[in-house]
Order: structure tokens, then sequence, then C-alpha cells
């Protein structure tokens, strides 16, 4: 450990300027040694912080039981007063927290140590209510007003929640099992919502049980989510790992999920109210993420897209015990369009469905959706998929006279189970090509003779140049 440096006099006194300043705000900066338990902590992110805390600081106890509720909140609001001041981080040290919902700043940095574990308070009154998402126009689980998040923030710039793969646990079987008694009025908290905001990263996690969603970005820009690991029970009702909503220049990769629900959920908004909304999802890119879920998709397009979803990149995507691949879900009512979908290199094993798609998918927030607001699908490209243990190759159902087009699928080997079901390839109101697809595609879909690649864009969208910088923590006292 290197020794305290010697100060000058005009020195001393700027640091007691500094320490009274800091006391003030309850932030500690005492003696030269390391704070117990923390040591030096670098982490990647998309900015550094100049100032520090740690949670302690603020009266937080680790011991599983005492709430930290009123803590979070508190360092937050004092922290938040350096965000002109190069911002600020909170580091989350060993130990088990219990806490109610609390809200992030602008400039800021939530670190959670290796050994640190968030837990989501089961009393329900530390929940705020929240009204309805604009472009929702009800909440998902019931129709007047929805609880707010975990972890949320709204009109916000720079964000971080990271860590050494420290955990938060949304212990959501206590919502879960509301849910299946109808006994909800208001829908579930998500894990982590962050709303019209920009310059988000969420990355190097270990998040279990939500009570609904996982990781919620809404009406915002410029998103980093990697190294999560996402973790829910298969039968888990309604618990998305991922869901970018109505979001813009998004990256998600390197990332495990085990959901109850859709692994990755692309959403825009929901009928009549996303159509009005207006906000697309566009310049999203997936990549090397691994899904299970026995019921639902790898990364879903939809069923809310009202808002359209545009230029989709996905690649070195695995599925393992999974019903779907990459699935589209729309119906009438839905209006707007998904398209330009490009997806490269899915490694499936164990699936119901390779392709899925259907314009039938039915449910509404209300019935004032209008029948006349058809979506668009074109422009969904497959290439380079290797699928083993596959119940059916393809389900394909478009729109009568709203038929899905310029589907394109090309170098696809897919090995059906044992138990080979008749016919491998269901397509209806769908148009497009195929190349050295086994089994053979659908008549809707014929194979051309000569060999071609679906498209895959070679450009870089404009996320895939942000660099992470190398930041640290260093708890040191005077």
């Amino acid at each position: 450990m290197k020794p305290c440096p010697r100060l000058k006099n005009s020195d001393v006194i700027g640091v007691i300027s500094v320490i009274v300043i800091l006391g003030s705000l309850g932030v500690r900066v005492a003696e030269c040694r390391v704070a117990s338990g923390l040591g030096n902590l670098e982490y990647t992110a998309i900015n550094c912080r100049k100032h520090s805390a740690v949670l302690t600081d603020f009266g937080g106890v680790g011991d599983g039981k005492t709430s930290n509720t009123k803590a979070f909140r508190s360092a937050i609001s004092k922290l938040s007063q350096y965000a002109s001041d190069g911002g600020s981080q909170l580091v989350v040290p060993p130990g088990k927290w219990l806490t109610g919902p609390f809200n992030l700043t602008s400039h800021f940095t939530l670190f959670l140590h290796k050994d640190a574990v968030l837990l989501a308070s089961q009393e329900e009154s530390e929940w705020p209510q929240l009204p309805v998402l604009p472009s929702y126009g009800r909440g998902r689980d019931a129709p007047d007003g929805r609880f707010g998040s975990l972890i949320f923030g709204t009109n916000l710039t720079d964000v971080v929640i990271t860590g050494h793969n420290g955990t938060i646990d949304g212990q959501g079987s206590y919502w879960w099992d509301k849910f299946h008694k109808k006994e909800l009025k208001l829908t579930r908290p998500y894990m982590i919502e962050i709303m019209y905001s920009d310059q988000i990263q969420i990355s190097n996690l270990t998040l279990i049980n939500s009570p609904s969603w996982f990781v919620h970005p809404i009406y915002s820009s410029n998103i980093i989510i990697q190294g999560l690991t996402i973790l829910a029970p298969v039968d888990s009702p309604n618990t998305d790992g991922i869901d970018p909503d109505s979001c813009t220049n998004t990256r998600i990769e390197d990332s495990f999920i085990v959901s109850g629900d859709d692994c990755v959920a692309v959403k825009s908004g929901w009928d009549q109210y996303g159509i009005k909304f207006g906000k697309p999802t566009q310049h999203l890119i997936i990549r090397r993420l691994t899904c299970i879920s026995p019921d639902s998709a790898m990364i879903a397009l939809g069923s809310e897209m009202s808002g359209g979803i545009q230029d989709v990149r996905a690649e070195d995507i695995t599925a393992v015990n999974t019903q779907s691949a990459v699935r589209i879900k729309t119906a009438v009512g839905r209006g707007a369009y998904v398209k330009d979908i490009f997806v490269k290199g899915m490694n499936l094993n164990t699936m119901k469905y390779v392709f899925w798609m259907t314009g039938a998918y039915g449910s509404h927030p209300d019935p004032g959706f209008d029948p006349k607001a058809l979506p668009n699908i074109t422009g969904i490209n497959y290439r380079d998929v290797d699928a083993k243990n596959v119940t059916y190759s393809a389900r394909l159902d478009g729109i009568s006279n709203d038929p899905f087009t310029g589907i394109c699928i090309s170098n696809v080997t897919i090995e059906v189970s044992e138990e080979k079901k008749k016919p491998q390839w269901n397509c209806t109101d769908v148009a497009g090509v195929t190349s050295n697809v086994i089994p053979k595609p659908c008549e809707l879909l014929p194979q051309k003779e000569e060999k071609f690649d679906c498209s895959f864009p070679t450009d870089k969208l404009p996320i895939e140049n942000v660099q992470l910088k190398t930041c640290s923590f260093r708890r040191v006292y005077f």
C-alpha cells in the first residue's frame, strides 16, 4: 500500500474544505486505507465518475432483513449534486441489501460488488403507483396503472448499472402468486426500467426472479446491455428477459437468459395507443445471446409493435429447449411495420419451431383498436442456421389480404426429431424465396437453383462504435 502523500499548507486547507463539504453530504473521505471488503474495483463503463460513495455511508445495513430503501434514496439524492461535476458512483458492498424501489439520477453509476445481493421488498406499500405507459393505454396485468420498477429512472442522461456480477433478486414469487390468483389491481413491477433517457448501460450483473419483465428500456436511445445472466423459473409468468421498447440505437450482447417468457422481446406500443404515440424501435443489434425458454421465443418481435420495428440485426445466437427462435407476433389492429430484420448464425437445439410468424396474435388493450390498421411485415432475412431435434421446421401465418412479404431464408439445416410431424413447413399468406434449406420449404417460399445468401448489413450501427472506458473505485481516507 502506498503511503499518504505529504501536503503543503495550502493543500491542507483545500482538503479540509472538501472534507467539510462531503461530510455535509454524508460522503466519507477519511484516512489513508482502502475500505474493508472493497479494495480496488475496476470496471468498464460508458463514462467514469469523479465522486464515489458506499451505501453504508448512508446508513445501509446488509443483513437481508433491514430495509435500505431510505439509504438508497438518500444516497442517490445527495450524489445527484455531483451530476455537473464529473458525476458520481454508489457502490453496494458485500451483503444482502433489502430494499424497495428507488430512482436513479443522471451522470451516475450504481455498482454492485460481486458479493452484493439486492433483495426486492415484498412489502407492497413500498412500491409507488405509476400511470399507464402512453404507448400501451393500460397496464399489461390490469387496466388501472402499474407499480413502479425496483430500479427506475426517467429523463436521464448517462446512467450505468453494473458490477462484478453482483445479484439483484426480485423475489418475484409474491407477485407471481397474486397474478395466478387474479388478485392484482395494478400491473406487476419490472426489475429495471429506464424511460425517456439517453446513454444507458446495464451490464455484468446476475438478475433473478423478477416480478415481471426484467430489463425494460423504453422511449430511450443509445443503450448498451451486456454480460447479463437472467434467471427465472421457466413456468414463471411474463418474466421476459430484455425488452427494448420504442428505443433507438441499442446493443444487446454476451448474455444468458432462462425465462418463463421471451428471452428478448422487441416492442413499440400496443394497438391504437402505440400508433398514436408513434415511436419505433430501430437500429438494434443482438449478438452472442443464449436462451432457454420452453414456452416462448429466443427473440420476439412484438406482439406490441404498433410504433414499428425496423433494422434489427441478430447474429451468433443460441437457443436450447426453447419454443421458437426469432418469432414475429402481430395482429389486425396493430398497424405499423416489422421490416428490415436480419438474422445470421443461429444454433438451435430442441425446438418446437425454427421459424414462426403469426398475424393472429389477438390480445388487445381494449375494443377500441382499428380493425383496418394492418401491419406491414416485409424484408425478413434468415441465414446460416443449424437446428437439431426440431418438431416443426416452420409455421408462417400471414394475414389474409395482408401477406408477409420479402421473406428470405438461406443456408439452413434442420434435423427433425424422431417423432416426425408432417407437413414440416406450414405456410399461409407469405411470400419470399429460399436457398439451400433442408427440409424442403413450402411452395410459397420456393428454393432457387442457384445458391445465394440472404442479406445481412455490412455497415456498423453507431452504438457498435461506442468504446467502454476502464473505471475504478478506490475508497481512500485522508
